[in-house]
């Protein structure tokens, strides 16, 4: 596939095809609440009785380096694979002898040495594929050797029997083609300060006659129109209030930094949200990936993340992030091996950030396989952990649940111990 067919790959699944993009001004007003293939069990918690976490769900789009951002230092091969883009060692914050952290996350070295944020390295998920649309299918369906077709997010919602008008939400321009999709509502939305029906006012009540309309309609046509409308009366006081960030946050003037503001907004607000999906572009870098030094692409988009997130955690502090989760996962790593454009093209193994006050951070989790070439599949890192099994920790450890089956068919937690138990 070359750089161009699967950056047109990526514009086309960066928008999410929700119902009301013409009925909702700025937002989506609509929601995933799409009836699908769901799984058995819906019962392990009570209807409104869910005491986890907040999980928030980050996707780096476009596949993203691990090998940049958590540096494999220890591994000579990573130097002899990347003559040219490899982040030297003297200039690594954080980490040990064998993993650092790319210079650009200084902001969230603080962090990481409070123990709030931790990597796990040589993630992938079964059956690789370099497409970006199959990869992302299956990181957000995640459920490889089944028929289930309901994305993860939305059973996880479900299982916790959440049913408030916010418990899932997923902010900004760039929305989960399929990590929402299925049964449980959740509610889509560009931004909280636009979250509203294009053309309410005084003189046009939209919200009233929509309420009246699907007032005594069957639910199979009245649940999403009343859901949304349940969604925009919870979201007027945050609408009305003017928002400052607290401890001094200071978010990015980015899409990234927009969304987690919004995002603890709404925990701050005491919503009742249960899971929230964020979305950051822009990490396809087969050319021009760049040195580890500001100005230089990976190093510019790692430093804009790392700002937002911070801000994120400053603005929540130590007592909101106590309850909060945040993972970043991405559909597929890079090749080992850099190109002859100084970047790197579609690979396999990768790295995940997680970040909250129940983590057990300040390392890098990881089975590592080595960047030896015999180590290598296809010139790729070897996945030696499933993504999918380190969400299953933290589901068990920070939000509560037991078996995992309903959420992930046949995978088991990983047993790093990444995670405090609530």
């Amino acid at each position: 596939m070359t750089a161009t067919a699967c950056c047109d790959e990526i514009k086309t699944l960066t928008r999410r095809g929700v119902l009301g993009r013409g009925l909702a001004a700025g937002a989506a007003g609509a929601l995933a609440g799409l009836v699908g293939e769901g799984l058995s069990t819906r019962l392990a918690f009570a209807a409104g009785a869910y005491t986890g976490d907040t999980l928030v769900v980050l996707s780096l789009r476009g596949g993203f380096d691990g090998l940049s951002a958590i540096a494999p230092i220890g591994d000579t091969d990573y130097y002899k694979a990347r003559p040219t883009i490899a982040v030297p060692k003297s200039q690594i914050i954080g980490g040990n002898s064998m993993f650092g952290l790319h210079p650009a996350l200084a902001p969230l070295l603080p962090m990481w040495k409070n123990g709030n944020l931790a990597a796990v390295h040589a993630v992938g998920q079964p059956n690789p594929t370099r497409s970006h649309f199959a990869a992302m299918e299956e990181m957000e369906r995640a459920a490889a050797g089944t028929s289930v077709r309901s994305g993860w997010l939305d059973r996880m919602l479900g299982m916790t029997g959440a049913t408030g008008p916010l418990a899932g939400v997923s902010l900004g321009n760039a929305m989960p083609a399929r990590l929402l999709a299925g049964p449980t509502n959740d509610v889509s939305m560009a931004s909280l300060d636009g979250f509203m029906l294009a053309g309410e006012s005084a003189a046009r009540p939209r919200a009233a006659a929509l309420r009246a309309m699907y007032g005594s309609a069957p639910d199979q046509l009245a649940a999403s129109a009343l859901a949304a409308d349940a969604a925009l009366t919870a979201t007027v006081s945050s609408r009305s209030a003017t928002y400052t960030p607290e401890n001094g946050a200071e978010y990015p003037k980015t899409p990234l930094g927009s969304a987690l503001r919004d995002v603890a907004r709404l925990i701050k607000a005491k919503s009742g949200l249960v899971a929230a999906a964020v979305d950051s572009g822009d990490w396809d870098m087969h050319e021009g990936l760049g040195t580890a030094v500001k100005g230089q692409r990976m190093y510019d988009n790692l430093a804009e993340t790392a700002t937002a997130l911070a801000a994120f955690a400053a603005d929540l502090g130590p007592s909101g992030m106590a309850n909060v989760t945040l993972v970043t996962i991405s559909e597929f790593g890079r090749r080992v091996a850099e190109n002859a454009s100084k970047g790197v093209d579609h690979g396999h193994g990768n790295a995940m950030l997680l970040m909250g006050g129940g983590v057990r951070g300040g390392t890098v989790y990881s089975a590592w396989p080595s960047l030896a070439p015999g180590a290598l599949v296809d010139g790729d890192l070897a996945a030696t952990t499933d993504y999918r099994s380190v969400i299953g920790e933290l589901l068990q450890k920070r939000c509560g649940f037991g078996a995992l089956t309903d959420v992930f068919p046949n995978v088991s937690p990983s047993s790093f111990g990444l995670a405090n138990a609530r």
